[in-house]
């Protein structure tokens, strides 16, 4: 049973011919030949998501665990409006998100018809392709054309795409058999590698006695990781690898915090490198960003595909290809050079992880606390998500397992879709996914448990300490009179949410109650898991900014 309509039957052969086979879809009736004909394909799986946000998000984790265009697919008016927070997202952090809407004709466009809006280019600012669809068999060309060149871009730039797609009455007509189309292959222009000059790279890189790496988001990648081996073995070189790096060498500084937060001027101007090459997606660390915009390097070299950032406000060379590509070819040209600039600094990095050690092991049940425990909890060759605010910074603070497989939403920072990210890439991963969140991202995206795809292994560890805790770290709001506004206290458990979902649900409220919970969070059961762990909200930020004191 397939869609009458040759418009959408247009759509629904694209993607398959397209490779698309994952499409989430949210109920609707202007949609209706477009989920007709997806769920009936024998090779696209369709999976419903009511929630059209946490269908984006869901979407989203799966793009992200899959590295290949997935779809979603709504009906006409506000529901395609919530799909934006997920778009953001996926433009920032370069994910394929193909974003499909149904829409009213032109002519029913601001005449009174409910559920309708001014869907066309809506994402505009934030999309990487909008393709505006004319039900008309006279525009079969134009459409395929546009259809073609939408998923081409979201599949080779990696990225949102918007394909809107108006549908007149009726809706639910069907036939037995798809038509068969052929789309246009569209010219992309590929990255020119002979346009960048290694060897006057290498010649700034060789003379010079102070350069730094520092690598952001990064999907898990072998080569990439086993290209970094040369620099960690080179003295004057120093590796700042953040959680979401995904890389992990001995050699490495991965708590950049714990590092610099206590630095003087002197001691950041021995710091300061000559050449800074930095790669992969956002940085979480807000004082790495200080302190390399007040102590610029000579050399600013950012290594991307897509687009220059300019994070430092020195940006000297934007070398535009993939990072794996760059070092293989520049790793061959480059020499070691003697300097004590990575010795004098994993000299104390290495004192910073005793003091660390030892502040942990004589705290009380805080948020740090729960952190060391949680972290040291979860198996080897798991899938770790986290939510954003106070716990992807808490989580920059430890050494993790180099087993682990590290994702966190950073393109925008937002708490609205990390459950739903969480879960979409637990869907997507045979891996055990472990998800800890803090109380304010879990409540406000709580509509993620509405899903039927979440796999049984799927476990979240929910850090509530009744409120958003990084208003209490952060200066500034606690020198307001207004700070309940920033930090929304509340009273909220999940065990209510864990009932009507049917999750497993644990509490607890201490050190040891937290070791005893965690003894068989991870085994096999026939339930999704939340670990739910109360924390002193009184306390969590004193323990904390005590922490910096300590590691001195």
């Amino acid at each position: 049973m397939y869609p009458k309509k040759e418009l959408a039957q247009l759509v629904i052969s694209a993607c398959h011919q397209f490779n698309i086979d994952t499409v989430v879809i949210s109920p609707g009736s202007r949609n209706a030949p477009l989920t007709i004909g997806f769920s009936n394909h024998p090779e696209i799986e369709t999976l419903s998501v009511v929630d059209e946000r946490c269908a984006a998000f869901f979407a989203l984790g799966i793009a992200q665990q899959k590295q290949k265009p997935v779809a979603v697919l709504c009906t006409s008016g506000s529901a395609l409006l919530n799909y934006y927070p997920a778009i953001a997202e996926a433009f920032y952090s370069d994910i394929p998100l193909v974003v499909i809407s149904a829409d009213r004709p032109k002519h029913l466009i601001d005449i009174g018809d409910g559920q309708t809006i001014r869907q066309e280019n809506v994402f505009e600012k934030h999309i990487l392709f909008s393709a505006n669809l004319i039900e008309n068999p006279k525009f079969k060309t134009r459409n395929s054309q546009l259809i073609g060149e939408a998923l081409q871009l979201a599949t080779s730039q990696k990225g949102p795409v918007h394909i809107n797609v108006p549908f007149d009455e009726p809706l639910y007509e069907t036939v037995d058999k798809l038509k068969e189309f052929h789309f246009p292959n569209i010219s992309m222009s590929s990255l020119d590698n002979a346009n960048i000059d290694y060897q006057k790279l290498a010649n700034i890189w060789n003379n010079a006695e102070k350069k730094m790496l520092v690598i952001g988001v990064n999907y898990p990648d072998a080569e990439l990781h086993s290209l970094m081996d040369l620099y960690s073995e080179d003295d004057s070189v120093l590796i700042f690898t953040e959680t979401t790096s995904n890389l992990y060498h001995d050699k490495a500084i991965n708590a950049i915090d714990q590092l610099i937060f206590s630095l003087d001027d002197d001691e950041f101007t021995a710091l300061q490198p000559d050449i800074l090459i930095t790669f992969g997606g956002m940085i979480v660390s807000k004082r790495i960003k200080r302190f390399l915009r007040d102590y610029q390097p000579k050399h600013h070299w950012n290594i991307d595909e897509k687009k220059a950032t300019n994070t430092f406000f020195c940006l000297s060379e934007f070398i535009q290809t993939k990072p794996v590509d760059f070092f293989s070819k520049f790793n061959k040209i480059i020499n070691k050079k003697e300097s004590d600039y990575q010795p004098k600094w994993l000299k104390i990095r290495d004192y910073r992880r005793i003091k660390h050690a030892e502040y942990l092991s004589q705290i009380k049940h805080s948020d740090f606390k729960v952190f060391e425990q949680a972290l040291q909890s979860i198996p080897n060759h798991c899938q770790l998500q986290i939510s954003n605010s106070a716990i992807i910074r808490y989580a920059q603070l430890f050494t993790l397992k180099n087993t682990l497989n590290v994702f966190c939403n950073r393109g925008t920072s937002g708490i609205d879709g990390s459950t739903s990210t969480a879960i979409g890439a637990a869907f997507a991963n045979e891996k055990q996914t472990v998800f800890i969140t803090g109380d304010l991202s879990f409540f406000y995206d709580s509509n993620a448990l509405w899903n039927t795809n979440i796999p049984n292994n799927f476990r979240i560890i929910l850090i509530n300490n009744s409120g958003g805790g990084i208003f209490k770290i952060i200066p500034g709001p606690s020198t307001t009179d207004a700070l309940k506004y920033f930090e929304t206290p509340h009273c909220l458990t999940a065990e209510q949410f864990s009932k009507m979902y049917g999750f497993e649900y644990q509490k607890a409220y201490s050190t040891n109650t937290v070791s005893e919970a965690l003894k068989d969070f991870y085994t096999a059961s026939n339930q999704p898991k939340i670990l739910e762990i109360f924390t002193p909200s009184l306390e969590n930020d004193i323990v904390l900014k005590d922490y910096f004191k300590y590691i001195k």
